[in-house]
This record gives structure tokens, C-alpha cells and sequence, in this order.
């Protein structure tokens, strides 16, 4: 079943959704966020009011601002964007496990749902071929980040008013 959380299913005050995008590949890592707009608005929400981005130097410190995001108690979810890509050292590896180890700690350590568009190919060369490639999949995967937050956020409300 594929349900939608409309306006109309979410709290008084709106649906409030953070974007932490790393600033590394900036072309290419914010087109995520077109992505993200148009599934928003694809399931009824404006980007506009729901939306709130934060931009961070690299993908390392996503998971703080997540964090930060989190406990604030102003977000219902976030989205962590980001682009880290193999320079040929293990530099890579180590950057992409503290990632996203980080953003699986932030959603349960605070019980607020955190959505990762942090792509990590094993191999991305700065020339025209692989950033047409990329800036074409960051707007794919920012449309199923979106969809994913949005069917997460509607199955732990459904959780949550069952426990009452």
C-alpha cells in the first residue's frame, strides 16, 4: 500500500523537515534538493514551509548538525545530502563509515528519523561524463529520500497513535 502524508495528516504547526547538505561537489549534491522538492510536492506539501536547509563544509560533519537538528525538537526528520567520493586513499572509507554510522546513532539515539541521499561511489572522476551521471541521480535520489522520510514519518505516527 502506498500512502502519502498530506498536510491534512500532519501536526498543527506543519510538517518540519531538515536538509543538511555537504558543500564538497555543491552543483552536483543540491540537486538532491530538486529532487526532494518535487516529491514534496508530488505527495501535496509545499518545500516552501516544510523545508529548512543547512548547509555544512563536507560530508564529515553531517552527522553533528543532524545531531544538533535532532534535539532541537523543531524537526520531524532529517535528510542528510552529501557526495563522497574516492581520491584514491582510505581516506574514502574511513569518511563514508563515520558518515553514516553517524546518522544511524543520531536517529536512535534521539528517535527522530534521519534520511541519508550521502552517495559513495567507488568511483567518480571530475570530468563531464561522471557529473552529468551524478547530477542526474542526486535528483533521483533526492525524490526517494523524500518519499522514503515521507512514508517513515506517516508509519511512526500510525505507530504512535496506536499506543494510545
Amino acid at each position: 500500500m502506498n500512502q502519502t502524508l498530506s498536510r491534512s495528516s500532519s501536526s498543527a504547526t506543519g510538517l518540519r523537515i531538515a536538509v543538511v547538505s555537504a558543500s564538497w561537489h555543491r552543483d552536483i549534491v543540491e540537486r538532491a534538493h530538486e529532487g526532494i522538492n518535487a516529491e514534496l510536492a508530488r505527495q501535496g506539501l509545499d518545500a516552501g514551509s516544510t523545508l529548512t536547509h543547512f548547509a555544512v563544509p563536507g560530508a564529515f560533519e553531517i552527522p553533528l548538525h543532524a545531531k544538533k537538528l535532532a534535539e532541537s525538537g523543531t524537526f520531524d526528520a532529517v535528510i542528510a545530502c552529501g557526495l563522497i567520493v574516492n581520491g584514491g586513499i582510505y581516506r574514502h572509507e574511513f569518511v563514508t563509515s563515520a558518515v553514516i554510522d553517524g546518522l544511524m546513532r543520531v536517529q536512535l539515539d534521539t528517535g527522530v528519523p534521519v534520511f541519508s541521499a550521502v552517495l559513495t561511489p567507488r568511483d567518480f572522476h571530475d570530468h563531464e561524463e561522471h557529473r552529468a551521471f551524478f547530477t542526474a541521480h542526486f535528483v533521483k535520489k533526492g525524490e526517494e529520500v523524500a518519499s522514503a522520510c515521507l512514508a517513515t514519518l506517516q508509519s511512526l505516527r500510525r505507530l504512535d497513535a496506536l499506543a494510545r
